[in-house]
């Protein structure tokens, strides 16, 4: 899995889709966030009043059949796409859904785990860089995620984001992106422009101060040692199709 990679996504490939094309940059980036919105709770488990809630087999529910890891393939975006097009007549969230799916799973191909790129198809494409630890809970997940290879994954997309800056102007934002969604128009009578501004710079704030922390908390704080050999840390349990 990745981290503050899903957070980027949507404004690096903002950058290109932006020209001329029309697609709603929520779409995109509740596309990015949604297989892991949907699923992740389940995987790390969520408990109250002594009753915990949590998947037996955490990395086969997430991205494995059966379970639920046809929200990480190629085929899900697809599906989402022409259902929300048949009741919305939207093209712009039509295809942004799909292509937000489409960055996220592709994205996710990265750890040991993989994903069914072609669902129904169960075959796992996985080029196993970094340790998918997910099963073994969100500390443990996120301190194996930032030992391994997984937080050059992560910087690799921040530095991609600042290359894109331009993405983030205030002109950019109301020349490209707001034509291209109603959403905005519909949240403009709720909000102030500048709340709008700070609501489109959101995601990419949130993913770069995850990284940041969780960085300072398994390197700063815990001293977890680095391990950045292919398929590590190899001092964490990962799990394999």
């Amino acid at each position: 899995m990745s981290w503050a990679v899903h957070d980027l996504e949507p404004y690096v490939f903002q950058r290109k889709l932006g020209k001329g094309i029309t697609i709603s940059f929520v779409a995109v980036l509740i596309g990015s966030w949604g297989p892991d919105l949907l699923t992740k709770w389940f995987v790390y488990g969520v408990g109250a009043f002594g009753v915990e809630l949590k998947a037996a087999d955490a990395a086969t529910f997430h991205r494995g059949w059966p379970g639920v890891g046809f929200t990480h393939s190629l085929t899900f975006g697809v599906v989402v796409a022409l259902l929300v097009y048949l009741v919305s007549k939207s093209k712009a969230w039509a295809i942004g859904l799909m292509l937000g799916i489409w960055f996220h799973t592709i994205s996710d191909v990265g750890d040991t785990m993989g994903v069914m790129l072609f669902f129904p198809w169960t075959h796992h494409f996985a080029l196993g860089i970094w340790a998918y630890a997910g099963q073994t809970g969100r500390v443990t997940d996120a301190a194996a995620y930032y030992s391994g290879l997984g937080w050059v994954w992560d910087a690799f997309w921040i530095f991609l984001a600042l290359l894109c800056w331009p993405v983030f102007r205030r002109s950019y934002f109301e020349e490209r992106v707001v034509p291209s969604d109603g959403f905005w128009a519909w949240s403009g009578r709720l909000f102030p422009d500048d709340a709008l501004v700070v609501l489109y710079r959101g995601a990419v704030f949130f993913g770069v101060c995850r990284f940041t922390t969780w960085m300072l908390w398994a390197h700063v704080y815990h001293h977890y040692p680095f391990d950045l050999s292919w398929g590590g840390p190899h001092w964490v349990d990962a799990a394999y199709p």
